[in-house]
């Protein structure tokens, strides 16, 4: 399949989640609002535990658009189970632990480091730094690029950003601003 585009339909997969399986994306997206599918790397990734607490924490700002989200992640559901109770998150972790999704949309994985000195990776960085997260288990691609697609309920692709480094994904306001 070729990487997804604005204005094309998102192709309907079914999915695992931590706690349910054989999920259907037509039965999952929001029927008021849209639908964000936030693909990370896998949970024992400081960049990606920062990215889910804060989306945890402010999601009041997701769900005031009507719409919703889902977290993708290379982690196997054990790995969830270990650090998430059911119904903790405000949102659900799609498990793609052999990496289906993540090829069959084309989300590559990073060919060089980024740039140092560019002011969005130093901030992320000290973010993380001073997050207090630590490292966990390694699981799939340590050098998997994320991405972010947001769909209408007929699943109509209205963004989609392929991330360019390992930290490019979106704040919880600029997600709250594309399910608006």
């Amino acid at each position: 399949m070729a990487k997804i585009t604005v204005g094309s339909k998102m192709p309907d997969f079914t999915f695992d989640t931590a706690y349910e399986s054989s999920l259907k994306l037509s039965d999952a997206v929001s029927t008021t609002g849209k639908t964000a599918l936030v693909f990370l790397r896998y949970y024992g990734c400081t960049l990606c535990q920062m990215d889910i607490h804060n989306y945890a924490k402010e999601h009041a700002k997701i769900a005031a658009t009507g719409g919703k989200m889902f977290i993708v992640l290379q982690s196997v559901p054990d790995t969830i189970h270990e650090q998430v109770k059911p119904g903790e998150l405000p949102f659900d972790i799609i498990c793609d632990p052999d990496q289906e999704l993540y090829k069959l949309f084309e989300i590559g994985s990073m060919t060089e480091r980024p740039d140092i000195n560019d002011p969005a990776v130093v901030a992320r960085f000290e973010a993380m730094k001073n997050s207090g997260f630590s490292h966990g288990k390694y699981e799939g691609n340590e050098q998997q690029l994320p991405a972010c697609f947001v769909l209408s309920p007929d699943l109509t692709v209205t963004h989609a950003h392929y991330g360019s480094w390992v930290g490019d994904s979106p704040s919880t306001d600029e997600l709250a601003a594309l399910l608006s």
